[in-house]
């Protein structure tokens, strides 16, 4: 039995809670993933939180691909195994090759198929790993994406940190019949 992993039940849910949930359900995700279900005890933050969530995951300004990219480098950093799983999916619908996804899985240099993919790769990994960009990576990413798109990228890479250290600190199970892939 997880100990961590207590999100409140919904037929237990507080009104606060409950406009909440209906929000999420209502949304673009039209459910409430594991790690939601943990935000749900403290109403404000799931109602804030999932906001920037939509937001990064369906409105932002960068491509779907170079999103799922990010948030893969995210999921990996943070081994975070519900987010891998959920996200390795939606990264091939996306158009990213499985190929490209085990190197990042196995932490090995990948072979890209466009510049784009690896500047998101190393701009997402320098942030995470080093806690910021090198002036050089920094001038090529917003040279080739504009500003405001580098504005989205540090917001997803902040967003799933997030939601990774969710994931990890409330051990949140991976979906039955699901098996870990970071370890």
């Amino acid at each position: 039995m997880n100990k961590r992993y207590t999100p409140p039940q919904a037929d237990q849910f507080t009104d606060a809670q409950t406009l909440v949930a209906d929000e999420i359900t209502s949304g673009l995700r039209g459910e409430i993933p594991g790690p939601l279900n943990m935000w749900l005890r403290r109403p404000k933050l799931a109602h804030r939180a999932q906001k920037l969530g939509e937001y990064c995951r369906y409105e932002t300004s960068m491509p779907g691909d170079l999103v799922e990219i990010a948030i893969l480098c995210v999921a990996r950093f943070w081994n975070s195994e519900f987010e891998w799983h959920a996200h390795k999916r939606i990264a091939l619908e996306k158009g990213v090759s499985p190929g490209l996804i085990e190197s990042i899985r196995g932490r090995e240099k990948p072979h890209w198929e466009t510049r784009e993919q690896a500047l998101v790769f190393e701009f997402s990994n320098s942030l995470l790993s080093d806690r910021n960009v090198a002036d050089e990576l920094y001038e090529e990413t917003v040279a080739a994406f504009g500003i405001d798109s580098i504005v989205d990228l540090v917001g997803i890479l902040g967003y799933y940190s997030f939601i990774s250290m969710t994931i990890n600190v409330f051990d949140v199970p991976l979906p039955d019949g699901a098996m870990p892939e970071l370890a």
